[in-house]
């Protein structure tokens, strides 16, 4: 079937939702919550498509074609003909359960719901709806309209049409799906994620190493090898044999602590909470968020080139 798709939040994550879904030439619906935040969006939409335009990857006619497939609004009535709605809000499971009501109220019992959290077990979101086999979690990443991946992440009582529907819709989107047989406490990407920033600020506060030399070190060997080659594909590689004594001899020293490490409770304590306060692990008073946003975008530039772009009348 031919979904008719809406996106319930226009901050950051939706508005580039939008730009993927209107990016290859689908009309949505887009709710938000004041003219304020409507307007914020419409921003956002504009200055995504002013980037892909300075990249040569868009023009200035699939912008105007594209911004025309979009109808902002506040009145979450207007998502009544939407079979298909991207529940963009935030991390919050009280907020999301009254977004997940009102789309309910709103649409037909067909429609499918798909969550964005990225750590919220599936469970406990299948737990707030009426028809738990309508609701999937499609994790997406960001920068969303130019990352690949989504996470398809079932509840006990997900339909397969419901899975269905979404891997066909999200294909469409040129995107790229795993599939999770069951919920788990931040998926696959961020667990991974998780491990390696335990691991990285423990060796930081034993003096193994610095901040800078850790991203070094993830740079050139382990994001250049995975850009390429599985994880496991690797392991494969290596062999069971040589896996096992490197094991023998890390795993005994790995961090293995449940709690916040002092480096995280420190830089609460003190404000300097990362890139938006100008300090965390590094000063970014003295380094470039132009030159951070390029080289996070430019891995993922290329996939711009399989999409079906809207072009004027």
């Amino acid at each position: 079937m031919s979904e008719r798709i809406g996106v319930y939040g226009a901050g950051t994550i939706g508005s580039c939702e939008i730009t993927l879904i209107t990016g290859n030439s689908f009309p949505v619906t887009v709710i938000g919550f004041d003219d304020a935040d409507l307007e914020r969006c419409r921003g956002k939409l504009e200055t995504n498509w002013n980037d892909l335009i300075s990249l040569g990857l868009a023009t200035e006619e699939n912008k105007k074609a594209a911004m025309k497939l979009v109808n902002l609004t506040a009145d979450p009535t207007a998502l009544k003909d939407c079979t298909f709605v991207f529940e963009e809000v935030l991390e919050d499971i009280k907020i999301k359960s009254s977004v997940f009501k009102i789309i309910e109220e709103n649409t037909g019992d067909d429609t499918i719901i798909a969550s964005s959290t990225s750590s919220i077990d599936a469970e406990d979101l299948a737990a707030t709806v009426k028809r738990p086999e309508r609701l999937i979690v499609a994790h997406p990443f960001q920068p969303v309209h130019l990352q690949p991946l989504v996470e398809l992440v079932c509840n006990a009582k997900t339909s397969d049409d419901t899975v269905s529907r979404a891997k066909d819709l999200l294909a469409q989107l040129q995107r790229v799906v795993v599939c999770m047989k069951k919920s788990v406490p931040g998926f696959l990407v961020n667990r991974f994620a998780q491990t390696l920033f335990r691991e990285a600020i423990y060796l930081i506060e034993q003096g193994v190493t610095t901040a800078e030399d850790v991203d070094i070190a993830v740079k050139y060997a382990v994001g250049m090898r995975y850009a390429e080659i599985g994880l496991l594909e690797y392991f494969d590689a290596v062999g069971f044999e040589l896996e096992s004594a490197i094991a023998k001899n890390c795993y005994p020293d790995l961090c293995d602590t449940k709690e916040l490490q002092e480096t995280v409770l420190e830089g609460l304590r003190t404000g300097k909470t990362g890139m938006t306060a100008g300090q965390g692990l590094f000063d970014w008073s003295n380094r470039s968020y132009d030159d951070y946003r390029r080289r996070l975008n430019a891995p993922y530039l290329d996939g711009v080139k399989k999409w079906h772009l809207p072009k004027g009348e």
